[in-house]
């Protein structure tokens, strides 16, 4: 029901840590969306998924992002992270400093199962219209 309460937290279970970590990942998030939505309203993409942006950070949101895939945090095909200054022109935000976008379009073709545009979409004999990904996927449901 609706108006059952929440069970209490075990306190043990606080991890101040990751916390701050997925903070400064959710950061980076938010500074690649904002580039992207300028880019959506300019036409230059429809979706984030056609979207390989290039972000610039300082060192501490290097290592938050260390084992994260930066395309699937941001809900993009691609991208790289480059440790060190954010450029002149790169998109930032006031509130997030030592993080800049500079926006680029993936490259390749896009899969028709899961919209990501790859450069492997097309070389596949048996699955020519999807990714790697998602050839597996479908192999395995044969």
């Amino acid at each position: 029901m609706h108006l059952e309460t929440f069970p209490e937290l075990d306190k043990a279970w606080r991890n101040d840590e990751l916390a701050r970590k997925w903070d400064l990942v959710r950061n980076v998030r938010r500074v690649v969306t904002g580039a992207l939505e300028l880019e959506r309203a300019e036409k230059r993409i429809g979706s984030s998924l056609q979207a390989a942006p290039h972000v610039h950070v300082a060192p501490e949101y290097l290592a938050a992002m260390k084992g994260i895939d930066l395309a699937e945090v941001s809900i993009t095909s691609g991208g790289d992270l480059v440790e060190g200054p954010v450029p002149e022109g790169a998109f930032t935000l006031p509130d997030v400093a030592g993080v800049g976008v500079v926006p680029a379009l993936a490259k390749g073709d896009k899969c028709a199962r899961c919209w990501q545009v790859l450069e492997e979409v097309g070389k596949s004999a048996k699955h020519p219209l999807i990714c790697v990904r998602c050839e597996g996927a479908v192999e395995a449901l044969a």
